[in-house]
């Protein structure tokens, strides 16, 4: 879908190419790279955004300190996050929910899962 702005914040380029690839096999063409949770929260001034995908361990700003700054923005609390990560413990699920993540895929991921997850929040 070309009017579906998707944001990936991931620090490996090789895993935001991964993504991106994958977005697009589904359908979803329309997707802004992000290294890091400070570029992140520049690129989401844009606007335009439907769905975050980000990974938790990052430099600079990590995907949890990164999802309480969006949850804490009137502009951009409403937008649906997905967060990417090998994290896969349930305490750090239960965390990253609490602090307002949508849903939670783990690393390495299927095609299908990335698809079944983002069609929840956004229909390609």
């Amino acid at each position: 879908m070309s009017n579906v702005k998707i944001l990936v914040v991931d620090d490996s380029s090789t895993m935001r190419r991964i993504i991106k690839n994958t977005l697009q096999k589904i359908g979803f063409e329309n997707s802004v790279e992000a290294e890091n949770g400070i570029d992140a929260l520049s690129k989401l001034k844009a606007g335009g955004f439907n769905l975050i995908l980000t990974d938790w361990n990052m430099p600079e700003m990590d995907g949890l300190t990164f999802v309480k700054s969006v949850r804490g923005s009137d502009t951009f609390k409403m937008i649906p996050v997905i967060m990417i990560t090998t994290e896969a413990a349930k305490t750090e699920v239960v965390e990253a929910l609490k602090q307002g993540v949508n849903d939670y895929i783990v690393k390495p991921f299927t095609p299908e899962a990335l698809k079944a997850k983002v069609t929840r929040f956004i229909s390609a």
